[in-house]
């Protein structure tokens, strides 16, 4: 029987990010008699999803996190990895800030594909981001192929002319559709499991950090609690911010209402339990969490910083993050208002997620395809 051919996939973990997720999402998907994906993380840790990994047949490999400092010994390490598995056909580099350096190194080893993809549309503050962009500059002439999840994080990430050039290919960020599809059933089970049956409840899944901007979800918050006493705020993620968002919700008087929940493996089910999807982030890639809030047929609203991509349906809208928190809440409670009156019901929009190609099982089949043919399919 024919081995599967073999692809590295790049992260800097296996925790429950973005990219994390929907990388996991395309391997549950593919078909694994044809190909098997391996992972190099820059964690020494196990993660969230180590154990699934090995059970599906990938192997983990752990590198050294990279300082500037020590430039050679992370490409030497690149490069004892390639010698030492020679077998990849594919390196899909999701670590775009030194995809200069392992991309170049896996190339010269002799893997026929290479491919920085862009997962973000932004970057930190401060000198680490000016250290990834200075990383990423010409990223575009140092692999194979440049997939990005959205036309704003293929510009941030290779840049303007890369895209005019028609190098970057926009590659969906799909998602496991079917999984988020709305179920009364299951809502009712989550809200009374969460003890929220009779409040109005808001919900944000994402990490704890500085792009997400819980700072201001949390005033915007503040301002809903007004006009609905009964309001409760679900979020669903951890990381570094949590401790500095619990304080924050503490001086503005509604720490009472809300729910700390952190990392969930059943987040689809939380979706259900949610009213509303406040999404102020200040920049993204392609957020899966508001493609999965629209299956579930959640109403959002959401920066206009962030990719127009990701407003499939009708149930986006978006605000500038200039207007205020209590405008920003107006809208929320607007909409909610207008919905009761007209008898507007929730129902999933998984459909047109799947017609504007954002459907795990169509990209599994795209992909398996670029894996062993070389040739985007976008």
């Amino acid at each position: 029987m024919k081995e599967p051919i073999r692809v590295l996939q790049v992260l800097g973990g296996t925790g429950l990010g973005g990219a994390e997720s929907r990388v996991m999402d395309l391997y549950r998907s593919v078909d694994r008699t044809q190909v098997q994906f391996d992972f190099a993380v820059h964690n020494a840790k196990r993660d969230h999803f180590d154990d699934e990994i090995e059970k599906l047949g990938g192997h983990i490999y752990r590198m050294p996190r990279f300082r500037l400092y020590n430039w050679p010994a992370y490409r030497g390490a690149w490069k004892r990895l390639f010698m030492e598995h020679p077998d990849y056909v594919c390196v899909h580099g999701h670590m775009t800030s030194t995809g200069s350096i392992y991309l170049p190194v896996a190339k010269k080893a002799g893997v026929a594909r290479t491919v920085a993809h862009a997962r973000s549309a932004g970057t930190d503050a401060g000198w680490k981001g000016r250290l990834t962009r200075l990383m990423r500059r010409n990223l575009w002439k140092k692999t194979d192929y440049c997939f990005a999840c959205s036309a704003l994080a293929g510009e941030a990430v290779f840049g303007k002319r890369a895209c005019e050039k028609g190098i970057v290919h926009v590659i969906p960020n799909a998602i496991a559709v079917e999984k988020f599809v709305y179920d009364p059933e299951k809502r009712e089970e989550m809200r009374g499991r969460l003890h929220v049956q009779e409040r109005f409840a808001v919900g944000h899944v994402g990490r704890f950090n500085p792009m997400k901007n819980h700072p201001f979800l949390l005033e915007i918050f503040a301002q809903i609690k007004k006009e609905k006493e009964n309001a409760v705020l679900l979020l669903l993620g951890e990381g570094g911010g949590m401790n500095a968002a619990k304080e924050k919700a503490r001086q503005l008087g509604i720490a009472d209402c809300v729910y700390f929940l952190g990392n969930q493996e059943n987040v689809a089910d939380y979706y259900q339990a949610m009213d509303f999807l406040v999404f102020p982030s200040l920049y993204e890639g392609m957020p899966g969490t508001v493609l999965e809030a629209q299956a579930a047929g959640l109403p959002c609203l959401i920066a206009d910083t962030i990719t127009p991509e990701v407003q499939v349906t009708e149930l986006v809208q978006t605000m500038s993050l200039n207007a205020s928190a209590q405008e920003w809440a107006r809208n929320v409670t607007g909409r909610v208002q207008k919905a009761s009156e007209t008898g507007q019901l929730r129902c999933s929009r998984a459909e047109d997620l799947k017609k504007a190609g954002f459907d795990v099982k169509e990209q599994a089949r795209r992909m398996t395809a670029f894996y062993e043919k070389g040739e985007p399919l976008w």
